[in-house]
């Protein structure tokens, strides 16, 4: 759980970096070529295919957790349990959920359609995830729910990056420190990266 959760959380680096492209005033010169090189380029699409791998088993085993802890204990406490425990902590099975209903909604607007299985909007060209993500960012309903997504994942991860660590055995009063302020500029940076796309085109472009 922990080390797939460490693996999708590296990768939300590769996919914000090519994100942040759609910030150039290029009219999508880079964002295209990063775009088909992520399409076409053989070991990207093996690695699709690790990815999902990965989204699979820690859902998988997120859920399996879950309900062996509530399993284990099917009638709550009287008294509230007062723990260390971060708030969002406690509640990973819920921001995770709402993380796969975005993840869908995504995967609607871009993967599946260059792989056919969603029809490509009317006016654009099946490979054209400039304008796509034009037409989707302009939206400000659109833009105002993705940004929304994004804090959750952004608790989310700040959690599962600590869990992590505690997974690889880093549990320690001596990184313990560190590994917070870590996690929690990561989610930051990550959370608020996502977030400027949609507020550029919302308000700037």
């Amino acid at each position: 759980m922990g080390l797939f959760g460490l693996f999708l959380a590296m990768f939300l680096l590769v996919h914000l970096t090519i994100n942040l492209l759609l910030l150039c005033n290029d009219g999508g010169e880079l964002f295209t070529a990063a775009s088909s090189f992520m399409g076409t380029n053989i070991a990207i699409k093996i690695f699709e295919y690790v990815l999902f791998g990965g989204f699979f088993i820690h859902i998988i085993v997120g859920v399996i957790i879950t309900l062996k802890n509530w399993a284990s204990r099917p009638v709550g406490y009287l008294v509230a349990n007062k723990s260390h425990t971060s708030f969002f902590s406690k509640y990973m099975i819920y921001t995770g959920a709402i993380i796969f209903i975005f993840l869908i909604l995504h995967f609607m607007h871009f993967f599946f359609i260059k792989i056919g299985w969603v029809q490509v909007p009317a006016g654009l060209e099946k490979h054209d995830f400039y304008k796509m993500a034009i037409a989707l960012f302009t939206n400000k309903l659109y833009s105002f729910v993705y940004m929304a997504f994004f804090i959750f994942l952004g608790f989310h991860l700040n959690h599962a990056i600590q869990s992590g660590f505690q997974t690889l055995g880093l549990n320690h009063n001596k990184y313990n420190c560190t590994i917070k302020k870590v996690s929690l500029i990561y989610s930051i940076l990550v959370a608020g990266g996502f977030s400027l796309v949609p507020i550029y085109f919302m308000f700037f472009f």
